[in-house]
């Protein structure tokens, strides 16, 4: 195997930037990550040219990409397809996402999630199972036909001995404290969203092992001041893990910067909740025989639902440090290390340190992506 050195940029190092560092890669992970030169011994040196070396980005939200929607193709090459696109902007770890769907079409994704993992697929690590058990008032964009309760059938399914990880996102009101334990057992990460639930019962959800706010103010109870709602048990929450879609559309950008200044910023993770749209031209698909059209950036159904949305992981970055004043370093660890929390994974991904697998985006001085590289290959 080859011994790659990357040198002469900016190296985001363990929450902490270094100018000098030089991050060697052998078999796949990194051999060393410490200031001085390129070894001599390396056979190819990457001259980041003072741009930027971070982590590779890691989405537990992802629709689709390249034109494919993941409910449509659950199947190793539809994974491979949306990895493929998502990898263009930095993302070298995902959970490819099913929206509300049959339990036939449940199954087969979970099973392409393992069979990509063991074909080698770059950058999946698993499946995001969000609905179908929702409520049918904060169904956003889901199909209300889709929706059904937790029944011992599904919790089986879910917890099957699986590749990756399996993040799970439920309407709290319908989960049961039986259920949660079964599921937290097999090692299912839950988290509640698409919900009607009030402030008690989102607390006594986290209190069964709920780890997790699926999109934090998106198709939830909102906060009031006599009626704190999900929203309201989510910020008061002090080790929960809020996804945020930074898209400027989904959270206005003033409740952006509230919500991140009320509680630990550490316990925010960036998601994308991609479409299809993302790494493709498409300005139509469908969902569930619904058109959803693509403009300006957003993805509406033909009521002016929001659908998903189109962004990729470098974009909400950057919109993290625009739109909510975040630093660069705050806004990489929402993409990078506080996911690989949020899934347990944090000794293998997510900082740039020995040991760890070799996934890296390279940026340019203004920080746009020029090289993916997943477990010391380049993709893109």
């Amino acid at each position: 195997m080859m011994k790659i050195a990357f040198a002469n940029g900016n190296v985001y190092l363990g929450r902490a930037w270094s100018r000098d560092a030089v991050v060697t890669v052998e078999q796949g992970r990194i051999a060393a990550a410490v200031p001085g030169h390129a070894p001599d011994e390396a056979d190819e040196v990457i001259d980041l040219a003072g741009g930027w070396l971070l982590p590779g980005f890691i989405d537990v939200q992802v629709n689709g990409g390249g034109g494919v929607l993941l409910n449509d193709a659950p199947t190793p090459e539809g994974i491979a397809a949306i990895a493929a696109a998502h990898a263009r902007f930095g993302t070298t770890a995902m959970l490819p996402t099913l929206i509300s769907a049959t339990p036939d079409v449940i199954a087969r994704g979970l099973d392409a999630a393992d069979e990509a993992i063991a074909a080698g697929v770059p950058g999946c690590i698993g499946i995001h199972v969000e609905g179908p058990v929702l409520n049918a008032k904060r169904r956003g964009i889901h199909s209300e036909g889709n929706l059904r309760k937790l029944d011992d059938a599904m919790v089986d399914l879910l917890i099957r001995p699986r590749a990756g990880r399996v993040l799970f996102t439920i309407a709290p009101e319908y989960l049961h404290a039986d259920q949660a334990r079964a599921l937290v057992a097999a090692g299912v990460v839950l988290a509640m969203g698409h919900s009607d639930a009030d402030y008690e019962t989102a607390r006594a959800a986290f209190g069964m092992g709920v780890t997790g706010v699926t999109h934090v103010f998106n198709a939830m109870s909102a906060l009031h001041h006599r009626n704190p709602g999900m929203v309201g048990a989510a910020l008061e929450n002090r080790s929960a893990w809020c996804g945020l879609i930074a898209d400027g559309y989904h959270v206005h950008p003033a409740v952006m910067r509230i919500a991140l200044a009320s509680r630990p910023l550490d316990r925010f993770v960036l998601v994308t909740d991609a479409m299809p749209c993302v790494g493709s031209d498409l300005e139509r698909f469908t969902l569930d025989g619904r058109e959803i059209t693509v403009a300006d950036g957003r993805c509406v159904g033909a009521d002016g639902t929001l659908a998903g949305a189109s962004l990729d992981m470098a974009g909400a970055v950057r919109n993290a440090v625009d739109l909510a004043g975040l630093s660069v370093a705050q806004a990489v660890d929402m993409a990078t290390v506080q996911p690989a929390e949020f899934l347990g994974i944090a000794g293998e991904r997510g900082t740039i340190a020995a040991g760890r697998t070799a996934d890296f985006v390279q940026l340019d001085r203004a920080m746009a992506p020029q090289a993916t590289w997943i477990a010391g290959e380049r993709v893109f």
